[in-house]
């Protein structure tokens, strides 16, 4: 199965829980709720939010905030990015989501295994207490798209050899900008794939959108018809996958292009 859905609340449409109904009216099928400046919810409304997803089939997951790092040289940054974590979890939990999407952290004067040390370490504690919890989510850690971030295919996959709470989260815009548009043809996604696949057998979460870039890698977002990269090239591609798929729309225009990519996807 293929979900298809924005990050974020649709244009025009007040509330997380709102989004819900309208969503579906769409023919969309999945919403990543966006606590990127701060998971900031009431368990109640994140227990209604889970709720209306349901009622309306709509597969949900979570962004935790932007200020995390998990490789910080400051003992409290690392607390404060566990604990921005673990609220997400706690509230994905209740809410119903399958994933919680983390950007875990930047290299900062570390070598790429140093950094992959020190974040798979925090990484698994959180991963430890949502197991000691017994919260039914999974971490999934992002491929990143500025080259000072954390967050290759092969780091990710590192982590995931300490734990299975923790799952890639795959981000074609941002291995597009951090490999200097390396998304070209069809062959190229089919090779980003059969990579993800060396290192998880299981449903893929992911993130699309065109993307800017420059040497240093990702600059901004833009949408789908800037085709950089291409999803016309991708979409026959997830049709021959036999495991479940949720593509997340990053673009500016969210709920619209996320149906620009499902007109896409029906035409293969």
């Amino acid at each position: 199965m293929i979900r298809l859905g924005p990050g974020g609340t649709p244009h025009g449409v007040k509330g997380t829980k709102n989004s819900m109904a309208y969503l579906a009216r769409e023919g969309l099928n999945a919403m990543e709720v966006q606590f990127v400046r701060g998971a900031r919810m009431r368990d109640s409304t994140a227990k209604s939010i889970g709720e209306e997803a349901t009622k309306h089939g709509i597969h949900l997951s979570i962004h935790a905030p932007y200020y995390i790092n998990l490789n910080s040289e400051k003992d409290d940054v690392i607390e404060k990015s566990k604990e921005r974590i673990m609220k997400s979890a706690r509230l994905g939990d209740i809410m119903g989501a399958t994933v919680i999407t983390v950007h875990a952290g930047y290299y900062g004067e570390l070598s790429s295994e140093e950094t992959t040390e020190i974040i798979g370490e925090n990484v698994g504690e959180c991963a430890e207490m949502v197991v000691e919890e017994s919260l039914n989510v999974k971490i999934g850690l992002e491929q990143m798209g500025r080259k000072k971030s954390w967050g290759t295919l092969d780091e990710i996959a590192e982590v995931m050899k300490m734990t299975d709470i923790v799952v890639p989260v795959l981000d074609f815009a941002h291995y597009h900008a951090r490999y200097n548009g390396i998304l070209k043809t069809e062959d190229d996604f089919r090779e980003l794939l059969k990579k993800y696949e060396t290192i998880h057998d299981g449903p893929l979460h992911s993130h699309f959108s065109s993307i800017e870039y420059n040497d240093t890698g990702e600059r901004a977002h833009m949408n789908v018809n800037d085709r950089e990269p291409d999803f016309s090239m991708l979409a026959p591609l997830l049709k021959e996958k036999d495991y479940d798929i949720t593509v997340i729309c990053e673009t500016p225009e969210l709920d619209r292009d996320s149906l620009r990519m499902k007109k896409m996807l029906e035409s293969v």
